[in-house]
């Protein structure tokens, strides 16, 4: 059985990630600041309290697992730092990782130009947290989704690392699903970087905004 490890449990795509693991064969582990956010946790799954960045317990609940979900916020390069030297250290290689688009200033035209306008603010450290993760040892995804919705619907398509950034938002569902992928097919797409976003979205901005 798989054992996957979830850093960020509480976050609205990594919820949806875990209903759909909950359906694979894979032992849960769920790291979360908060666990009265994990309300509706799968009950065979292991809740552990506490922060990414508490070196001793980020060791111990790595330890003995297969794959490394991290979906965070905030200082994420520190946090990614901190996952790919504990990692490395427990000898844990996979990892899938979630940042955000523009961190290679892949978006074109005015929506890229809006986007800068909107987080540019916070590129540089989730520019920086790939940058890390790139220049591991670690059987690595990077994720960079468009932006997000709630809308009840499986529907992406991926971009490259040097490739311009497609459409302008992409349900959290579809990037579940994207994860749930991985997690079921660990050899595949290692040491990618992806854009994700859903087709035929293109514009100045999403249609949300």
């Amino acid at each position: 059985m798989t054992k996957v490890l979830v850093l960020g449990a509480g976050g609205r795509i990594a919820r949806r990630v875990i209903e759909m693991l909950a359906q694979q064969d894979v032992e849960l582990t769920l790291l979360v600041r908060d666990a009265g956010r994990l309300e509706h946790a799968p009950q065979d799954a292991r809740v552990v309290e506490g922060d990414v960045l508490d070196s001793d317990l980020l060791a111990a609940t790595v330890r003995g697992q297969d794959i490394v979900y991290a979906n965070l916020a905030g200082d994420l390069d520190t946090q990614a730092r901190r996952i790919v030297e504990t990692m490395e250290a427990e000898g844990v290689q996979r990892l899938i990782f979630i940042t955000a688009l523009g961190i290679y200033d892949e978006v074109p035209g005015a929506f890229g130009e809006w986007n800068r306008q909107q987080i540019g603010s916070m590129l540089k450290p989730y520019r920086a947290a790939a940058d890390i993760i790139e220049a591991s040892s670690l059987d690595y995804t990077i994720l960079r989704p468009a932006w997000l919705t709630d809308d009840d619907e499986i529907d992406y398509e991926v971009t490259g690392r040097t490739e311009p950034f497609k459409g302008t938002e992409v349900s959290r569902k579809s990037v579940a699903a994207l994860v749930g992928e991985l997690v079921g097919a660990p050899d595949t797409r290692v040491r990618a970087n992806l854009g994700v976003n859903k087709p035929g979205v293109a514009g100045d901005r999403p249609s949300f905004m």
